[in-house]
């Protein structure tokens, strides 16, 4: 049976806080007016002469525990009444059609603040009670006080005064003057004295009564307005129980779906910004037990204040996947399933290290050969071996986790590196080193020859005058493989800055993607020959995006020292076209590589294409004084060495004549010596052990068909791409006339009028040749192609 599924809404529809809110003004409502009229009725039962509606209150002033009734009261208005009061609210969602679990829910969480509530509100009214009765009670006293002091004090004043009058003035006429006087003082002192005391009085009073309002406002607004700040600190303690609670319920059920972590506090409280503990380990759970389930709560909580505890079950979860590589098929895979981008944290450069060298290991595996995945491997276990040095000297906590990973994965990888040559070695099959169609790297060891070509441009990179270069060379001549190893071949002053323009940087959209590809690939290039150069972040690009890539020029020749860069753009007719389609601006763009070789005389500027400067006239108005590096077939030794030992322990061996063959077949082409040779290869790797290991001329004329047909792809674009239906029908009458025919000029002329100009094309690309007064194949292979 499967598992029931949770909705995808599950848990970004958990209940939030709004029923919260309507909890509390009802218990409110409850407290405020039939709490404190029926605990007063009860209280004067008991005891009469009780002053307070608070049976807490009487427990703690008068320490009166052992009367049962108090208690009993106690009980009914701090339990039962939040209960009842929550019951209400119960029903009414209920009868709204609310899920029952999330009402229980709610119900536990409103009696349990409601409790926590009114013991509190008790304590805080009775402190306050007390201090507002105490001065109202002074002040009503002074004011009493007040006014029967001044009456009585001025009437006995009066009287005073009036009888010395008397006596002096004479008893009859005395004694009337005095009482007369006696009263009007009396009066008269009573009457100011009475109204100055009470307007006082009720000053004080009014300003008294007036801030305790104000206070008791106050105290009340500010508690409303911050609940969602404290509320969360005073119920962490309850909402940790109840977390916790509900991972070990899950963990008793054994996983069984729906799971009770959608009423985690983390779905229905917001406003809890502290670290809820163990949250990360029950989404754990429920992800390894019901990875639909748990995917949605993941993407829930990556937005939400509890993020941290999807970046920490993410990031146990890639280590996880990492760790359950058991062979190189599985290491392959692993790129895919990291969350690289996903979730950015402390561990990101972690596994990007996993993710790079998940994709070599693809890499490697895709060769065709059991000896180019071996040479790649070894390429990734020397890279697994410095990973693991670096691991083992970090000692925080991720590196620590990730460490026993990559060693285990460094066993794997040289594990199989030792299988496929023992594989080998048993079936005394024959390593295919060559590689076909992919430009050589650094790391390859079959790159040969180009010495000449490597001085060549060394002594123009030494010229004053600091003239721009051309690399120029028909396709599948080696320019791109030259440039990646071009390094082996200058002097280690000068530091090559290799770009490939058919990638990123001529595929971006603006100037800022330009020119953020362009610094990227240098500083990945450099970084190969030893040389650290300063990032240029793309955001720094996109209000002025040359003047920053000129400021970061600065740097980078800052950081060169006494160094010269070399910066080498491959295929420079795509960012031409990039240009022409309306993408850059011709005039930004060339205008800033004409100014770089001008002004920067640490940088050198080397392009790479199949065409001339002469053919595109826009590069030929900024680059000025362009000079030409031709790069065309090996020679001689060089294709023999291709032939016979493109690698050490190569273990076939050719017949003089086979080695005389190939080299009259390919005219030391190094695409088609290698197209060629990997075919006999296969062809060899096919017969008996006993005649495996010696090519002879037969075995190479038997392989022509095949690498006529692997190689397709290469004869097409000539066919397809560099000439045009005239220059065909030309290349395809002489293939006609057999092996080395010349035809001369006037035939062709004949059969093809007008063809001058497409002849003259055909020499430029290398096709044909001029032979006394006619023309021939160039390379034989090629011909039998247009046959």
């Amino acid at each position: 049976m499967t598992s029931p599924q949770l909705p995808p809404n599950a848990y970004t529809d958990a209940p939030q806080q709004h029923p919260n809110l309507i909890l509390g003004s009802l218990q409110l409502l409850f407290w405020l007016i039939f709490r404190p009229s029926a605990w007063r009725n009860h209280l004067k039962r008991i005891d009469p002469a009780l002053d307070t509606h608070s049976p807490l209150i009487i427990l703690l002033r008068q320490g009166r525990w052992r009367n049962l009734a108090l208690w009993w009261l106690l009980i009914q208005g701090y339990l039962i009444l939040p209960i009842l009061a929550n019951l209400l609210l119960g029903l009414v969602l209920w009868a709204l059609g609310k899920p029952i679990i999330n009402i229980i829910l709610l119900l536990v969480f409103g009696v349990v603040v409601g409790v926590a509530f009114g013991v509190a509100a008790d304590v805080a009214g009775d402190v306050a009670g007390g201090v507002v009765g105490g001065v109202a009670f002074g002040m009503a006293f002074g004011v009493a006080v007040g006014v029967v002091g001044g009456v009585v004090g001025g009437v006995a004043g009066g009287v005073a005064v009036g009888v010395a009058v008397g006596v002096v003035g004479g008893v009859t006429e005395g004694v009337a003057e005095g009482v007369a006087l006696s009263l009007a003082v009396g009066v008269a002192l009573s009457l100011a004295v009475g109204v100055a005391v009470g307007v006082a009085v009720g000053v004080a009073v009014g300003v008294a009564l007036s801030l305790a309002v104000g206070v008791a406002v106050g105290v009340a607004v500010g508690v409303g307005v911050t609940i969602n700040s404290w509320r969360p600190v005073l119920s962490f303690g309850f909402v940790i129980l109840w977390n916790y609670l509900l991972y070990r319920l899950d963990k008793r059920r054994n996983g069984k779906s729906p799971y009770l972590l959608r009423f985690h506090s983390a779905f229905w409280d917001e406003w809890q910004l502290l670290h809820l503990p163990g949250l990360n380990e029950h989404l754990l759970f429920v992800i390894e037990n019901n990875p639909v389930e748990g995917k949605a709560a993941l993407e829930y909580l990556s937005t939400s204040p509890q993020r941290w505890a999807a970046q920490a079950a993410q990031i146990e979860l890639d280590a996880r996947n990492l760790q359950a590589c058991t062979d190189v098929k599985a290491i392959r895979e692993a790129h895919h399933s990291l969350a690289t981008d996903k979730l950015q944290s402390e561990v990101s450069p972690l596994l990007e290290i996993f993710s790079g060298i998940s994709k070599n290991v693809d890499a490697a595996l895709n060769q065709a050969s059991a000896y180019n995945q071996r040479l790649l491997l070894r390429d990734v276990a020397d890279k697994l071996n410095l990973q693991l040095q670096d691991f083992t000297r970090n000692t925080d906590k991720y590196t620590v986790r990730f460490r026993p990973i990559i060693k285990n994965w460094r066993e794997i990888v040289t594990n199989h590196i030792y299988e496929l040559a023992k594989i080998t070695e048993l079936s005394q099959e024959i390593d295919l080193p060559y590689i076909i169609g992919v430009p050589l790297t650094r790391e390859q060891e079959i790159f040969t020859g180009r010495d000449d070509i490597g001085l060549r441009i060394e002594q123009l990179l030494l010229d004053r005058r600091r003239p721009p270069l051309l690399l120029y060379g028909q396709r599948r001549m080696g320019k791109t493989s030259l440039l990646n190893n071009i390094g082996k071949l200058l002097p280690s002053n000068i530091i090559p800055m290799f770009v490939d323009l058919q990638g990123a940087p001529s595929s971006a959209n603006n100037h800022a993607g330009f020119l953020y590809n362009l610094a990227r690939d240098m500083e990945k290039s450099a970084k190969k020959q030893g040389l650290t150069l300063p990032s240029l972040p793309r955001e720094v690009l996109q209000s002025d995006p040359f003047t920053y890539f000129d400021e970061w020029l600065d740097k980078v020749e800052q950081a060169l020292e006494q160094n010269t860069a070399l910066l080498a753009l491959d295929e420079f007719e795509v960012l031409d076209n990039a240009i022409a389609k309306g993408r850059f601006d011709e005039q930004d763009v060339l205008g800033m590589l004409r100014h770089l070789i001008q002004h920067r005389p640490r940088f050198k500027v080397l392009l790479a294409g199949s065409h001339t400067i002469e053919e595109y006239q826009r590069w030929a108005s900024y680059l000025i004084n362009v000079q030409v590096v031709h790069i065309s077939y090996l020679k001689e030794v060089e294709a023999r060495q291709l032939i016979e030992r493109p690698v050490k322990d190569f273990t076939l061996r050719y017949e003089p004549n086979a080695v005389e063959r190939v080299l009259q077949l390919t005219r030391c082409h190094p695409f088609l010596v290698q197209l060629l040779c990997a075919e006999i290869i296969v062809l060899k790797n096919e017969q008996d052990p006993s005649i495996r290991r010696l090519a002879t001329f037969e075995d190479v004329e038997a392989a022509i068909p095949e690498a006529l047909q692997s190689g397709g792809f290469f004869f097409a674009d000539i066919q397809n791409n560099q000439v045009d239906a005239t220059g065909q029908a030309i290349l395809r009458f002489i293939a006609a006339q057999g092996e080395g025919a010349i035809v001369s000029r006037q035939i062709l002329l004949q059969q093809f009028p007008h063809a001058d100009i497409t002849l003259n094309l055909l020499l430029q690309r290398e096709l044909i040749e001029e032979v006394h007064d006619g023309y021939r194949f160039q390379v034989e292979l090629i011909r039998r192609w247009f046959i």
